[in-house]
């Protein structure tokens, strides 16, 4: 689950990446991007904290926002595709969610969504952390997401 692992996995399948984030504010890109050299398998970074910046920088729905809410499923993938189709590179992860303090019942602090795109779909994963701290929320969610590249990555460089 390193970015290391994660750029080298990169480059042996030859993939360009590119993240789009919510409650990690761009530490994904950041962890990537701290290793000398990633320049060869980022892209680009792109934050989008607001509702009205994921629609206009991702193509997120508004009738999707409306409908579930900016942490979920459905706009981790639309963030995801969006990043991916906008960026014009072959991976993009996308994370969401509710680092805390905060959150509700039906949407509690801890509760993050991802979502990894392809050029072949996209797999959305939603992991509860708990009210750990929003700077252990957001770290967390940083290695999830390190680690849903580094597998998808893996797998394609073993398909070779």
């Amino acid at each position: 689950m390193s970015a290391d692992a994660v750029l080298d996995a990169a480059r042996r399948t030859g993939i360009r990446i590119a993240t789009a984030e919510s409650c990690t504010g761009g530490l994904i890109a950041a962890a990537l991007t701290e290793i000398p050299g990633s320049s060869d398998v980022v892209e680009c970074g792109i934050v989008t904290y607001s509702n009205a910046s994921k629609q206009t920088l991702l193509g997120v729905y508004a009738s999707t926002l409306e409908q579930f809410g900016a942490v979920s499923p459905e706009v981790a993938r639309e963030m995801a595709e969006g990043a991916r189709v906008r960026a014009g590179v072959e991976m993009a992860v996308a994370v969401t969610g509710i680092a805390g303090p905060g959150g509700s019942e039906f949407k509690p602090e801890g509760r993050v969504c991802f979502g990894l795109a392809t050029s072949s779909g996209c797999l959305t994963e939603t992991v509860e952390f708990g009210a750990i701290g929003r700077a252990n929320v957001r770290a967390a969610a940083v290695r999830h997401a390190l680690g849903m590249l580094q597998s998808s990555l893996t797998r394609r460089a073993s398909a070779k």
